[in-house]
């Protein structure tokens, strides 16, 4: 599985904590593209949902979910990340990211529904332990964040997020 948007500085890497991870193969500057989330656009009536899709879309807007075609999709969360999102399905380096570090981007830069949360294992000193909906973010990790969350969480809202029936048991991993 590859995109034309996967960076060829980093690689996927299986780990022993949680699975696929993405890795810097050598460094990579502040405002590098990472990955895209480039797959269709699923909405809340596509069926049928697999749990591999359940588990590596993002949400792009109230009622629309993106997979990648690429190694996007197996980037992991972390409260302390090195990436953020630029428009609405972009992982862009925050700050320069040194060879072998592991390349993460928090998942509440995307998510903003009530029937999808996470047990955060990232192990950083800043962990809050759950992760799900984007307004559970602290204001002050969202000031620290600023310019790196999807843009259909920053930008007017209309329409509100309900979830597919078959997409409410989703865990990302």
């Amino acid at each position: 599985m590859s995109s034309p948007y996967d960076n060829p500085k980093a690689v996927v890497r299986r780990t022993r904590k949680y699975g696929r991870a993405v890795f810097a193969r050598e460094d990579i500057r502040k405002g590098e593209t990472i990955a895209v989330f480039d797959g269709p656009v699923l909405d809340d009536d596509f069926e049928p949902w697999t749990d591999d899709l359940r588990n590596h879309t993002i949400q792009v807007g109230p009622t629309e979910w993106r997979d990648s075609k690429g190694f996007a999709r197996y980037l992991n969360h972390s409260c302390d990340p090195n990436c953020g999102i630029k428009n609405r399905n972009r992982v862009v380096a925050m700050r320069p990211i040194q060879a072998g570090e592991e390349i993460t981007w928090d998942y509440e830069m995307t998510e903003k529904n009530d029937w999808w949360k996470m047990k955060c294992r990232c192990g950083s000193d800043l962990c809050r332990k759950q992760i799900g909906n984007y307004r559970n973010m602290p204001r002050k990790i969202r000031e620290k964040y600023k310019g790196y969350i999807s843009d259909w969480l920053t930008g007017p809202s209309k329409a509100k997020s309900r979830p597919p029936a078959s997409k409410r048991s989703k865990s990302k991993s």
